[in-house]
């Protein structure tokens, strides 16, 4: 026994009836057409490092090409392209994929399909990604196959199988194969064969080309030799008879065929000669009584992978209709998975498709499979032990029902919907790049054979159902490329390669599109790229090249299509529409030459295109991506930008830009003229390394009107915080307004801005100039914004010996000017000694100043004599001490002084030291601005903890003491201070209060829930007599509300509180409490009396009564007698009521 050797004499074609001279002559061979080639795996694989973008694989740049080992172990996050595609492979007439005509009839054996088809469009990803794949059509073929049906009876095409030849099955079982030229070079089996066997229903062709296999729709099946032209078997027990052939697959062993029939079963076909006798073993791997298998795929694993752990278990993939299984062939048959779909439409096509991909730095098999809409990945891996292990990768959920999935390449899958739209899409982000409708191939659908129609159709209705919208046999990928065979045509799919995409929008005038598309190549992020090779310098430099050329096509056809006429805004609008395109791309690529010179050459032959451009490199200069500038274009932006009055723009720009090329003068005096601060201080300092002259013009400007005590104008109050801000600038080292002044020039930027400041006069003095005249103009302007940034300069003099005695040189001048000065006002003194006591407090003090200066500073801030700025005097004070001023003086001097200029504030901080909280109460009630605040300040003593029982007596006490002076400034607060801190002490507080309308203050806020205090009267525990007090004193005070107060008070006795209603004469509340009390007829009486008594007032008062406003009392009086009557009647028996 051995293996079938590769060509041998074996039995007459069954083509004999014809001589394949005929056959060319009939068929019309069409051998001039373009060819049809093939790409060879291991050149594929030679050139696969250059092929992939390394930017897009995270792969590291060598100097020295990788070997094939180390190829297979490059890694990306998740998978790397192994098989990859040459859009060479076929020489063919291209058809766009985007200008079919969309017309097409119903696919044979799928039923009118018209109806589903949707309205072509372009995609949403088109723009993004252009059009990825090349749609095209295999004329030599498609001609040759109506031919056949026409002129040989071969029939409709059947089933498509594709190496590097392309054999095509008919209705009437002939096998069409076609070489690389698109010449028909065998015609294999006969119509009167095909009569028996029925049409063809599946082919396979062996790894090296040199078998294939047919399958028949009656269940035979036949194996022919592809070189000579002569069948070598006829098999027709290999399963159950009555079921057509569905699927027929070579294995990576030539001698190992799998089948699939209609009945669902699954059979191994084994090649065997025995004895020169050609033999077929069959065996079943899966009966359909099991459940019908419907799908199979073997692992197929190129040449280069031969020596793949996995490929010695020889696997098979087999979808039934409920789950997918896994299963090896060798060394013994053995199930590995089985992966249940779940619920799903009943009518969905199941899918498999095998692909090696690299994951974790280990190229692996990966299986497909689908049915609906959901892909799952499998990643199936060989352990150590030797056994498989599968592990779930992340699913690809889709929007469309599947019929078709095919790999173009280990990141690229493209995908066939129910409706025959194509969807390309890159599977790690599963990002649809594409979308493409092919119903003009009018594909041919495997229905009849699934029906097994030639049979008498005995199949199960799953199967049938499933069978509607099966199209294995009709599709076949090859080298990155898909065939899909249609009723009279092949058509071809495959990836376009970048130029081609490129190219591709140009064409449809989408130059935007092909820019931003092309982009994407240049920085690595585009998806599906083919063509691309070499490092990745070399392919920016590739893409970079053909950007340039569509970038001078893109400002040819901004000049030609400028309106001729019509409005100025028409000709902006359409520049600024394209010419801003020009200015990012030469940018991003990095060719400012380009731009700068023949770019801005040739828009500037329209005056608006020049300034549109000009306009659009405004933002990145702001943003300081674009420095380098040539001076031509410098100087015209500048011109352009005063032309159109846009002066804060002009400065905005000079301060980012590199001026030295520049006319200085000129453009220093325009910036002056333009009020342009902070262009003309950056003129000065970048052009000519100058930093005096910018402050002395400054200077100039902002010290006549400060010396006269003249209030400056805001343009120049603009000016003088621009000169603080620059001056802070110069001595921190920072370039104004933005930037670093370099390393090498701070030294030196300090030591002239110093000695600028202390000069003792300025250069073009008066003889009435004052000494100093720059400190004093910068203390006149801001005090205290120019002594921090004396402050801030001085944190960075403390290694510095030359910059400590500038710093002791600065403050005997501010000391001079200030204190021996009588023009400052008590803030700017208090700002300066605060700004000394800062810098005195400091533990690596230098500085020295006389102490009997803070005495002097104290005489001046306390002195009784001027009453103005009194509050500005204390706050300036208080700033002093806590700046840690407080050590330069004797405190008790400090107090008696702050006590006799009624600083009250400097009191407490001077109390809160010694921790006489008790005399703070008396700071506060003395002062207007904050006496309100006292009571908070005692409920904080008194609750907060951190403060000692006796600091707590203390205080308590002397609110005691002050308990009037609480009451009359905020009752309401005294009393809530009051039930807080004193609910036991209320007896005392009362008898404090000798004041009557003081203590009814006190008590109505206490007492009366109504003045809105939070109280907690269970708590008070307050007696009867204090609430009876209270009333007593509201009958006094405030006689209408006793009623009214009456309702809301809870503790309070009858029998009294009648008693004090009687001794005032309010029988209106006396009635009310003896309603209360029970007695009804006594309140009755009452108000009887009440009435009586103001009817006898109304009779004594003669004519005129209706106009009194007496009437009105009695009015009111009969309906608060009515009213007690109707609250009480039902307590009162008959006798009572009459």
């Amino acid at each position: 026994m051995e293996n079938e050797p590769d060509h041998e004499n074996v039995e007459q074609s069954l083509c004999a009836k014809m001589s394949e001279d005929e056959l060319n002559k009939s068929f019309n061979l069409e051998a001039s057409l373009s060819k049809f080639s093939y790409i060879d795996l291991d050149k594929e694989l030679e050139f696969k490092n250059d092929l992939i973008d390394d930017k897009e694989f995270d792969i590291p740049q060598v100097d020295t090409p990788p070997t094939l080992e180390s190829i297979l172990n490059e890694t990306d996050d998740e998978d790397e392209s192994f098989v990859l595609e040459d859009p060479t492979l076929l020489n063919i007439d291209t058809i766009d994929s985007h200008s079919y005509d969309t017309s097409s009839v119903a696919s044979s054996d799928s039923g009118d399909r018209t109806n589903l088809k949707r309205k072509k469009k372009l995609p949403d990803s088109f723009s993004l990604h252009g059009s990825v794949m090349r749609h095209s059509l295999l004329k030599g073929i498609s001609a040759q196959i109506v031919s056949a049906a026409d002129k040989v009876d071969a029939g409709l095409p059947t089933a498509i199988a594709v190496s590097s030849l392309i054999a095509v099955g008919t209705s009437h079982g002939l096998a069409l194969i076609f070489d690389q030229n698109q010449a028909l070079r065998l015609c294999l089996g006969s119509t009167s064969v095909g009569g028996q066997y029925g049409a063809i229903s599946a082919l396979s062709i062996n790894n090296d080309c040199s078998r294939l296999l047919c399958g028949f729709a009656k269940g035979q099946i036949t194996m022919w030799d592809l070189a000579s032209g002569k069948l070598l078997r006829s098999i027709t027990d290999a399963h159950p008879p009555g079921t057509a052939i569905l699927h027929i697959k070579f294995t990576d062993d030539p001698t190992l065929a799998i089948c699939n029939d209609s009945g669902g079963s699954v059979f191994e076909l084994t090649f065997k000669r025995v004895m020169g006798v050609r033999t077929c073993e069959s065996r079943c791997l899966f009966s359909g009584s099991k459940g019908e298998v419907c799908c199979i795929e073997p692992l197929h694993s190129k040449p280069e992978l031969k020596d793949h752990p996995i490929t010695q278990f020889s696997l098979l993939a087999m979808a039934s209709l409920t789950k997918i299984l896994v299963i090896g062939l060798k060394p013994s048959l053995k199930v590995w998975m089985t992966f249940p779909y779940g619920r799903m439409d009943p009518s969905s096509v199941p899918l498999l498709a095998w692909h090696f991909v690299a994951v974790q730095n280990y190229v692996n098999p990966m299986l497909a499979f689908c049915r609906g809409d959901v892909v799952h990945f499998l990643l199936v891996k060989r352990d150590e032990s030797g056994a498989i292990h599968v592990t779930k990768q992340k699913h690809l959920h889709l929007y469309y029902d599947l019929i078709n999935f095919t790999w173009i390449n280990s990141r690229t899958v493209v995908l066939l919907d129910s409706v025959e739209k194509l969807h390309v899409i890159d599977r790690q982000t599963q990002e649809e790049l594409e979308t493409v409708e092919i119903s003009e191939v009018q594909l041919v659908y495997n229905s009849s054979h699934f029906k097994s129609l030639a049979t008498g159709g005995n199949v199960s209705q799953a199967l049938a159902l499933v069978g509607e919208k099966a199209c294995y046999q009709s599709i076949s990928s090859y080298g990155g490329q898909i065939f899909y065979l249609g009723t009279k045509s092949v058509y071809v799919m495959m990836l376009r390669s970048w130029r081609e995409r490129v190219d591709h929008l140009l064409k449809q005038d989408c130059l935007t599109e092909a820019l931003a598309l092309a982009w994407s190549f240049h920085e690595g992020k585009a998806k599906a790229v083919v063509g691309l090779s070499g490092d990745a310098s070399k392919r920016k430099a590739i893409v970079a090249d053909r950007m340039v050329e569509i970038l001078f096509h893109y400002a040819d056809r901004a000049l030609k299509k400028c309106p001729d006429q019509g409005k100025i805004q028409v000709m902006e609008q359409h520049f600024q529409d394209m010419v801003p395109v020009i200015v990012d791309y030469c940018l991003l690529l990095q060719r400012k030459d380009l731009l700068f010179s023949q770019m801005y050459d040739k828009l500037s032959e329209n005056s608006v295109a020049k300034g549109v451009f000009l306009e659009c490199l405004e933002p990145y200069i702001l943003s300081d991506k674009l420095v380098g500038i040539t001076p031509q274009v410098m100087k015209d932006l500048i011109v352009h930008f005063q032309d159109k009055k846009l002066m804060e723009n002009v400065e905005a720009l000079i301060v980012h830009m590199d001026i030295t090329s520049l006319d200085i003068q000129q453009v220093v005096l325009m910036c002056w003229e333009n009020r342009l601060y902070d262009a003309m201080i950056y003129v000065y300092n970048r052009g000519m390394n100058e930093f005096i002259s910018p402050m002395e013009k400054l200077f100039r400007v902002i010290a006549p009107p400060l010396n006269a005590g003249r209030t400056l104008t805001d343009e120049q109050v603009v000016m003088g915080n621009k000169l603080l801000v620059y001056i802070s600038c110069c001595l921190a080292g920072r370039a104004y307004p933005l930037g670093d002044i370099p390393e090498d020039l701070v030294p030196l930027v300090k030591n002239q801005v110093f000695e600028f400041l202390i000069r003792l006069h300025s250069a073009e003095a008066s003889p009435e100039e004052e000494i100093y005249p720059y400190i004093r103009t910068l203390l006149h302007f801001d005090t205290r914004e120019f002594l921090n940034v004396l402050a801030l300069t001085f944190e960075d003099f403390k290694n510095d010996k030359q910059a400590v005695e500038y710093q002791q040189r600065i403050v005997d001048i501010l000391l001079k000017v200030m204190v021996e000065n009588s023009d400052f006002t008590p803030s700017q003194v208090g700002c300066l000694f605060t700004f000394l006591a800062r810098q005195l407090a400091k533990p690596d003090n230098t500085l020295f100043v006389n102490r009997t200066l803070f005495d002097q500073v104290l005489e001046f801030l306390c002195s009784p004599d001027d009453d103005s700025r009194h509050s500005e005097r204390q706050q300036v004070l208080l700033e002093l001490l806590q700046a840690g001023g407080i050590v330069q003086f004797e405190e008790s001097r400090l107090v008696r002084m702050a006590e006799k200029a009624e600083f009250y504030q400097i009191c407490e901080f001077m109390y809160e030291r010694e921790h006489q909280y008790d005399k703070i109460i008396d700071c506060y009630l003395r002062d207007p601005l904050r006496e309100e605040e006292v009571f908070n300040y005692i409920h904080n003593i008194l609750s907060i903890p951190g403060h000692s029982a006796e600091e707590k007596q203390s205080v308590w006490q002397k609110a005691m003491d002050h308990i009037e002076e609480l009451v009359s400034l905020k009752p309401c607060k005294a009393a809530e201070l009051v039930a807080t801190h004193f609910s036991g002490h209320i007896e005392t507080v009362i008898k404090k209060l000798q004041n009557q309308v003081l203590l009814f203050k006190f008590l109505r806020s206490l007492l009366d829930p109504r003045e809105g205090i939070h109280i907690n009267q269970e708590l008070l525990q307050i007696s009867p007599s204090i609430t009876e007090q209270f009333i007593e004193l509201l009958c006094q005070f405030n006689p209408t509300q006793v009623i009214e107060t009456l309702q809301v008070l809870e503790c309070y006795r009858l029998e009294e509180t009648i008693q004090i209603t009687q001794k005032y004469q309010l029988h209106e509340v006396t009635a009310y409490l003896l309603e209360k009390k029970g007695d009804i007829h006594g309140a009755f009486l009452i108000m009887l009396e009440r009435l009586q008594s103001k009817l006898r007032e109304i009779t004594h008062q003669g004519e005129n009564t209706k106009e009194d406003p007496s009437l009105k009392d009695v009015e009111d009086t009969m309906v608060e007698t009515i009213a007690l009557c109707q609250r009480n009647s039902h307590n009162l028996n008959q006798q009572q009521r009459e």
